[in-house]
């Protein structure tokens, strides 16, 4: 365990902070369903305070553990998150949801390896990347065998399938190959090819072709696939400036489904108002930019790429969040960082957290 220096304090803050807004926010837009479905109104609020717990714990664990170590188990840590994955096809531990099989897990614990699987390519790509120095800029030893990694990770979480979760993790690889220093022109020659992937996958399954659809009109099927994004946008606008008052949302009585999850920044919306959402917003901010920061100043490439890849995958998954719940992209299942109901999520972002505050110790800023 590494003792000495203090941590960014500010990030540390500020993840604190928002995890506590998120525990609120759970109960409040979980109570009324917990209660006619699981006969417990505090049934979800017990679950994520559970997560925050564990999470926090491995936070505080990881921000103790010097970070150079994952530089050594890179490749170790790669291929556990891939055959992690795979223990969700096999039967009788992978837990199915509404066609989806996710998760793994007994009863009421389960877990979603593909969170894990995040952390793992992160490592990874930060590991050999920092070694890589001039080669980075060439396409065959710089881009091309991460996108094969990436590829493959996005593979297996596609027979899931999880199309959000894998979109993800190629934005954040792709984001620390830019960082490191790869040839510009060899990202914009992806482009092309990516977004008609992209195009082949969402056209490939009827019900994302849906969520396309509803996106761009969402109102010519309000009872079918446009019906959560209405809803959405119907809580948010109700909530005005300030708000109709914690716990006094109307949409969580079974208009938004589910709405402790994806959308809860509706909730948010609906009960705290413009103020609530836009605090939230300011509070991301602040954290990406300290994660930033961190980065920067990181005493090595490795700690650079890793502080880099562990930040862009919060900021994405908040940017996607956000612009799903205000109809500004196709509704996806990407939760919000911290705050959204789920344990996975919660457990495996703050244990990134953990390793950026180590990072932070390294730093030559003073973080009083």
């Amino acid at each position: 365990m590494e003792r000495g220096k203090a941590v960014d304090f500010t990030l540390l803050a500020t993840v604190i902070l928002l995890v506590v807004i998120g525990i609120i926010m759970v109960f409040s837009a979980s109570s009324a369903s917990a209660y006619f479905r699981r006969g417990d109104s505090y049934y979800f609020l017990k679950k994520q305070m559970m997560w925050a717990i564990l999470g926090f714990g491995s936070m505080f664990i990881l921000m103790n553990i010097n970070y150079h170590i994952y530089n050594r188990l890179a490749r170790v840590i790669l291929a556990g998150g891939i055959v992690f994955l795979l223990t969700v096809f096999i039967p009788g531990l992978g837990v199915t949801v509404n066609g989806a099989t996710r998760w793994i897990g007994v009863g009421d614990f389960t877990i979603q390896p593909s969170e894990l699987a995040k952390l793992a390519v992160i490592i990874f790509a930060a590991s050999s990347l920092s070694r890589k120095k001039e080669k980075v800029r060439q396409f065959t030893t710089g881009v091309l065998p991460y996108l094969l990694v990436a590829g493959l990770v996005f593979g297996l979480i596609m027979l899931e399938p999880d199309f959000s979760t894998g979109v993800v993790i190629l934005a954040i690889v792709i984001v620390m190959i830019f960082v490191a220093g790869a040839n510009i022109g060899h990202l914009i020659g992806l482009t092309l090819p990516g977004v008609i992937m992209l195009g082949l996958l969402i056209a490939g399954k009827e019900y994302r072709l849906k969520r396309w659809t509803s996106f761009l009109h969402p109102f010519e099927d309000p009872q079918g696939s446009g019906y959560q994004i209405i809803q959405s946008l119907y809580a948010l606008g109700s909530g005005g400036l300030f708000g109709l008052g914690l716990g006094r949302s109307r949409q969580k009585f079974f208009y938004i489904p589910l709405p402790q999850n994806d959308f809860i920044f509706s909730i948010i919306g609906e009960e705290l108002g413009f103020i609530g959402t836009f605090t939230i917003i300011l509070l991301f901010i602040l954290l990406i930019w300290r994660g930033i920061r961190i980065a920067i100043h990181a005493p090595d490439l490795f700690g650079s790429l890793l502080a880099t890849g562990l930040i862009a995958m919060i900021a994405i998954q908040v940017i996607m969040n956000v612009a799903v719940v205000t109809s500004s992209m196709p509704v996806t299942g990407i939760p919000l960082p911290f705050i959204s109901c789920g344990g996975s999520s919660l457990l495996f972002s703050l244990a990134g957290i953990g390793i950026i505050l180590n990072i932070s110790r390294h730093t030559s800023l003073n973080w009083s």
